[in-house]
């Protein structure tokens, strides 16, 4: 018998991550801060700050709130959101551990993100389910598992993983609840691990484990020993659902062409239109998750920012969203999720802007940080603290009173 799944992944684990690993890891931390310093006056962060904790479990609550958080394409998770509250978690662990904890992290939920399935996609939030792995796999790497306990706790996180999409059809907070919960269990699990807790070895692969409850057929485990998946996650530098980010990135170019006219012709991947499929969205939420809406953001001269899915732009831009039909495309179907593309008004991408593919470099990753924390209400020397903390300097006691300091 070959040996279980989540021991494969285990002697993955163990790996040292090498300097670039680390230098691509500081770029998504910029990223994490830029998405939670946007998010600071949100209604989420007044859930938070009443929550009360320590910095990381407030901030487990906002990575997520503006759909700006990274995103890998093939897992068709958010690794960002649960990775860094979980790898900052352990107050006296300096930042060279910290990060090679995120790189652990990004690659066990990856890893298992990438297995499951398209049934698993349509009801579960695989943030969530996959987020278990990922949480543990960061809070085992600060307390030095080796491959049996990363085991025991990565099974043990992954026998409770869940959490129903159903929370998309209600202006609700539940989504960033599912982020705060998978933060603090997959911590705990390595925590008990470490004090001896054990767990299933074949809990994603047995008679009635993970992939048995939750998928039609499930995939291999992404990844392999040769390389870490944090270098295939993309950026995500619109404020709008990543199905929506295609739809973004063509009408751009169109603009930018002086050939962005209605009415509009939208062709995209099934998902796309399943998820966001919205021509008239009532409410912040439901405008991050149309198409319709975000086609009419860049046609009204707007740059897809926080501000352009708010009520008074849902108002403002009903006349155009009239104007913006979407269909699939079946072609572009095929090509997904390996490649997030769209066609409008004959103008085609296979890839969006942010992708491995286009990359966004860090000039790009500063810009996004700076539009953010201008809309979270922060101070202009913000900017160039954060982006000292998490690219340049090995301070991870100014990094977490930073963040404190934020969300207090």
């Amino acid at each position: 018998m070959s040996d279980a799944l989540l021991l494969q992944l285990a002697r993955r684990l163990v790996r040292p991550p090498g300097e670039c690993e680390r230098e691509r890891a500081r770029l998504h931390l910029l990223d994490w801060l830029a998405c939670v310093a946007g998010a600071r006056t949100s209604k989420v962060a007044e859930v938070a700050r009443r929550a009360g904790g320590a910095g990381w479990t407030r901030a487990a609550w906002l990575g997520n709130v503006l759909e700006m958080d990274d995103i890998h394409r093939t897992a068709l998770l958010h690794p960002g959101p649960v990775v860094w509250p979980a790898a900052l978690s352990f107050a006296d662990a300096c930042m060279d551990e910290r990060i090679d904890a995120a790189v652990r992290g990004y690659e066990a939920m990856i890893a298992v993100g990438t297995a499951l399935d398209g049934y698993h996609y349509a009801h579960w939030h695989p943030t969530t389910t996959a987020g278990m792995f990922g949480a543990a796999a960061a809070a085992g790497s600060l307390l030095g598992a080796e491959p049996a306990e990363y085991v025991n706790a990565l099974a043990n996180a992954g026998s409770v993983a869940g959490g129903l999409w159903h929370m998309r059809h209600d202006d609700v907070l539940t989504k960033q609840w599912h982020i705060a919960h998978v933060v603090r269990t997959g911590r705990e699990a390595a925590l008990f691990a470490r004090a001896g807790a054990t767990g299933p070895a074949r809990l994603l692969e047995g008679l009635q484990g993970l992939y048995e409850a939750m998928t039609r057929q499930a995939g291999e485990l992404g990844g392999n020993a040769a390389g870490w998946l944090v270098h295939g996650v993309s950026f995500k530098p619109f404020a709008a659902c990543r199905h929506a980010h295609p739809a973004i990135d063509a009408a751009l170019e169109l603009r930018s062409q002086g050939k962005l006219e209605a009415p509009f012709f939208l062709e995209t991947f099934c998902d796309a239109l399943t998820f966001c499929d919205r021509p008239d969205p009532r409410n912040e939420v439901e405008a991050k998750f149309s198409l319709q809406h975000s086609v009419a953001v860049i046609a009204a001269g707007r740059n897809a920012e926080p501000a352009d899915f708010t009520s008074e732009a849902i108002s403002d831009l009903s006349r155009l969203r009239a104007q913006v039909s979407v269909a699939e495309d079946p072609a572009i179907t095929a090509r997904y999720p390996a490649h997030f593309g769209a066609r409008l008004n004959g103008l085609e991408l296979v890839d969006t802007r942010g992708d491995p593919e286009r990359p966004v470099a860090e000039g790009g990753i500063v810009a996004k940080l700076r539009v953010l924390a201008e809309w979270g209400g922060l101070g202009i020397g913000e900017v160039p603290r954060a982006v000292e903390l998490a690219l340049h300097r090995d301070d991870a006691e100014a990094l977490d009173a930073m963040i404190a300091e934020w969300l207090a």
